[in-house]
């Protein structure tokens, strides 16, 4: 439970809006203690940008990766080697049995994706996130119509996000990968550029290829 006041998150908006994004995960370290902290990660298109910043930074910071029972083999694999490559310390968080069960039986992202969402991504998240008062994640402006409207540290509910990458351009990105050979998701080869379950993602420009043909664009988690 967050005790960070909105006087609070002004103030840190306005001290970590001149720093590069390491300088804000540095800076969040000093600012806060690591317990506080949740980081989390879908081990999409292009993860090991943020998990490779956090990890030369502190080895120690927990990875919550949401195991919706749904995700490629190719996101596990994913998985697999940036664990390895960034020693990352991952726990996974999955949804209860029998509700994630029932969504499978009923194929419920078919019929009603924000609540096969809520079920497998939401739920289980909402569950840990109580025992911290800052949520980490890379969402970057140009994703999407939502995320250009947030700010680096934004309340949502009960924590505050903290968005280092916010500002991030697809270029800057483009070019850090590169400049350090990250490795990419393997479907990113097959023009998927944001990679969520299985049966939701089909290959498509930024989030073009979510939720196909749904005007949905985004799980719940950030919203």
């Amino acid at each position: 439970m967050s005790d960070i006041s909105s006087k609070d998150i002004e103030k840190l908006n306005k001290k970590y809006k001149s720093l590069t994004a390491s300088k804000r995960i540095e800076q969040l370290y000093l600012d806060f203690d690591i317990n506080d902290i949740m980081l989390t990660s879908s081990f999409a298109a292009t993860s090991a940008f943020l998990l490779k910043l956090v990890s030369d930074i502190n080895t120690q910071q927990e990875v919550f990766f949401i195991d919706t029972g749904y995700h490629f083999e190719d996101t596990l694999n994913y998985k697999s080697t940036l664990e390895k490559k960034y020693n990352l310390n991952i726990k996974s968080v999955s949804a209860i049995k029998e509700e994630h069960d029932f969504t499978t039986k009923d194929e419920t992202w078919k019929k009603n994706p924000d609540f096969c969402c809520s079920i497998n991504k939401v739920k289980p998240l909402d569950l840990i996130k109580q025992n911290y008062k800052l949520w980490m994640s890379g969402l970057m402006e140009w994703q999407s119509d939502h995320r250009a409207t947030l700010d680096i540290f934004e309340q949502r509910g009960d924590i505050v996000k903290f968005y280092p990458l916010l500002d991030i351009t697809k270029v800057q990105r483009d070019a850090y990968i590169e400049e350090h050979q990250l490795p990419f998701h393997p479907l990113v080869a097959k023009g998927y550029h944001s990679i969520g379950c299985e049966h939701c993602t089909v290959p498509g420009e930024d989030r073009g290829g979510r939720w196909n043909n749904n005007p949905k664009t985004e799980c719940g988690l950030h919203l």
